[in-house]
């Protein structure tokens, strides 16, 4: 067990993940991609977190994102892409953690995805919590909507639809979106221990954005009612990277 005294430092934030320790083992695409953050206490997240994980903080606090966007060419490996099962609108409510070792990564509240195959391997592999949801993703010039309705699990019909206009002002040297983005890892509960998956992608292109439309259940079905009726702290956009992960960490 992790005690608070053996708590490692967190490790530095870097600009692009280093490469796997091993070979990978999926390989995708994330586009188009909406980051709503609020600014949250780390002890109403704590909760959330797997053991052996605490919140990872940026001037005290921790964050909560709210994250749709596209999946594109999921896929086994390198370089082998799924037909249709690959590709599919996402959405995910995620928290900020740091393992015992200062290994910083995201933990995910929930993963809305319209593949109930994706979901029910995923569930299986790692234990990841995906929902099957119905999604559609629309653009019309630089404004994207972004609307989900969950399936299965419960609780049933849990919507979003998200709205941004997306600016044309890159986001650069900016320490709190390098804190939500910046992240080359998840840890997942799974297999009877807290797992950590190590991934890698270029550094993030971010732009700013602005929020036009927030209706959500998704933050309360995630254990934070009341988060989404207060806005946002962060609002940022990006085209997007393309990531492969490793093979999960003790």
């Amino acid at each position: 067990m992790t005690t608070a005294a053996s708590w490692a430092d967190p490790q530095p934030l870097a600009a692009a993940g280093a490469p796997l320790p091993g070979r990978a083992v999926l390989d995708q695409a994330w586009t188009d991609l909406a980051f709503l953050h609020w600014r949250v206490d780390p002890e109403r997240v704590a909760p959330l977190l797997p053991a052996g994980t605490r919140p990872d903080l940026h001037d005290g606090a921790t964050y909560v994102g709210l994250i749709p966007f596209r999946m594109r060419g999921a896929g086994f490996g390198t370089g082998h892409p799924l037909p249709w099962l690959g590709t599919f609108a996402e959405t995910n409510v995620r928290f900020y953690a740091v393992d015992g070792r200062g290994r910083r990564g995201v933990v995910f509240g929930s993963l809305e995805c319209e593949r109930l195959a994706f979901v029910l391997g995923s569930r299986l592999a790692l234990n990841l919590p995906y929902t099957w949801a119905r999604m559609r993703v629309r653009q019309q010039t630089d404004v994207l909507t972004y609307t989900s309705r969950r399936r299965w699990p419960g609780p049933r019909g849990a919507a979003n639809r998200v709205v941004v206009r997306v600016g044309t002002a890159v986001v650069q040297d900016d320490p709190l979106a390098d804190f939500l983005t910046a992240r080359w890892a998840l840890h997942t509960r799974a297999w009877g221990a807290t797992r950590y998956l190590p991934n890698t992608h270029p550094r993030w292109p971010l732009q700013q954005a602005e929020l036009l439309e927030l209706d959500d259940d998704l933050l309360a079905a995630a254990g934070l009612p009341g988060l989404a009726a207060t806005p946002p702290d962060s609002v940022l956009f990006s085209r997007g990277v393309r990531t492969q992960f490793g093979l999960p960490l003790p």
